[in-house]
């Protein structure tokens, strides 16, 4: 059999392999040791496995990851959420669905402390949803925008995903994050509409709720400080070169401790929960990447990412038709995987032909966390979907999955006008990485 014959034969077993719920990294890495093992030796195997796990778990740059993950743990833990979702609910309450927009808007900005699609939906499921449920929502919007808006945490800084893209291409984490700032603001923005155009149609979707004074929304301003205060010091820093994106993170975990501690926010119990979640997000992750990292020298000595590259490049088509089709590629897949497996999997191949057809790496690193984000509330995967469901079934008790996937189909399209527009209008992404850096 040929190395392409064994290469492709080994994908489609992983795809059915996920379709069991089996977790991604321990996938990759059974299907990637058993095929280089296969088309080299067993004992070459042996030896690329640990080799793999142990760079992979004591590369410096990684430890950005769980600081950042702790950040949001704390954040959470600390009450500085739910600050964030009173302050929003009290100049948008009054609206219709202004409960949901407020929800969306709350996970902005959650996302600039946590950094994690599905830690964010999480959150958001546990603070906002029995409040939804309280003012009458539809369970198809309040989950949908739960879910959707949870999304928004892979994109707004410091997002996970750019972080392992930015590892991968060799790119400034820094100037990835900048990149993401507009575009989440953009997501957040038509998100806000979608749930406008949806209550405007049907109003019985999310009720007007309570309305406040001027005086008691300048008031509730107050909760936005924790987090422009943990905000300024991550993005100040990354801006102005004063430390390295891992020492932002630390800086991060730090400011957010202290603002907690201040406030009496965060109690010992509280604390140790927070280092339990970490460690438990962390090591998927770092699993995740070291499992995406032997699976890719399977398909290195496959040579299906040289095929791949070859047939892509060699359409006589113009660029902009090629993009299209890997940003159609990574949709696809982003339906069947989860987004950290599909970047892993799928950089070495597209990277350089994107590079080759010249479009800005920066640029189309934030287009594929934005295609990926569809995936993580797109069928049959769609992680923040489950995430959301989980959470409220313990918070609101009887919500079925049915519901939420309709919920979020309105949020998916404005997710697709969105990547329509950046790809029209590079300078959405690009502007302030190229007034920065």
């Amino acid at each position: 059999m040929s190395p392409t014959f064994i290469g492709v034969t080994g994908i489609v077993i992983m795809l059915a392999i996920f379709m069991t719920r089996m977790p991604v990294a321990y996938v990759m890495t059974m299907v990637g040791f058993i095929g280089f093992s296969s088309l080299i030796s067993l004992k070459a195997g042996l030896v690329l496995l640990p080799r793999i796990f142990y760079d992979s778990f004591s590369a410096y740059e990684l430890t950005t990851i769980p600081l950042f993950v702790l950040m949001g743990q704390l954040a959470f833990n600390g009450g500085i959420s739910r600050k964030l979702y009173n302050t929003a609910y009290t100049f948008l309450g009054n609206v219709k669905g202004g409960l949901a927009m407020t929800t969306v808007a709350t996970c902005t900005a959650f996302g600039a402390v946590c950094g994690s699609s599905p830690a964010t939906a999480a959150t958001m499921a546990t603070v906002g949803m029995p409040e939804m449920r309280r003012f009458g929502y539809a369970d198809s919007l309040s989950a949908g925008s739960v879910a959707s808006g949870g999304g928004l945490g892979m994109i707004m800084p410091p997002s996970v995903v750019l972080i392992i893209y930015g590892i991968l291409t060799e790119q400034s984490i820094g100037a990835l994050f900048v990149s993401g700032i507009f575009p989440a603001f953009l997501m957040t923005f038509l998100f806000i509409i979608c749930v406008y155009i949806t209550c405007k149609i049907d109003p019985s979707q999310g009720p007007r709720g309570e309305k406040f004074t001027w005086a008691q929304k300048i008031k509730s301003l107050a909760g936005l400080a924790d987090t422009m205060i943990v905000f300024a010091l991550v993005m100040s820093g990354l801006f102005y070169g004063f430390f390295t994106p891992t020492e932002s993170a630390a800086i991060g975990v730090l400011g957010v401790l202290i603002v907690s501690v201040i406030r009496r926010q965060l109690t010992w119990k509280a604390f140790v929960k927070s280092l339990y979640e970490t460690l438990q997000t962390s090591c998927m992750i770092l699993f995740l990447i070291a499992g995406a990292v032997v699976f890719g020298k399977f398909l290195a000595v496959t040579r299906i990412p040289f095929e791949i590259a070859t047939w892509v490049s060699g359409f006589d088509m113009p660029a902009v038709f090629i993009i299209g089709i890997i940003i159609t590629i990574y949709f696809i897949g982003g339906c069947f995987m989860d987004s950290l497996g599909l970047i892993m999997l799928t950089i070495p191949i597209f990277f350089p032909i994107v590079t080759n057809l010249g479009y800005d790496p920066i640029w189309f690193g934030v287009i594929i966390v934005l295609v990926t984000e569809m995936g993580v509330i797109t069928p049959p995967v769609g992680i923040n979907v489950y995430v959301v469901y989980g959470v409220s079934q313990s918070v609101v008790g009887d919500i079925s999955l049915e519901s939420i996937f309709k919920g979020i189909f309105p949020f998916l399209m404005a997710t697709v006008v969105g990547i329509i527009l950046m790809m029209i209008f590079p300078k959405i992404i690009l502007f302030l990485p190229n007034l920065m850096y």
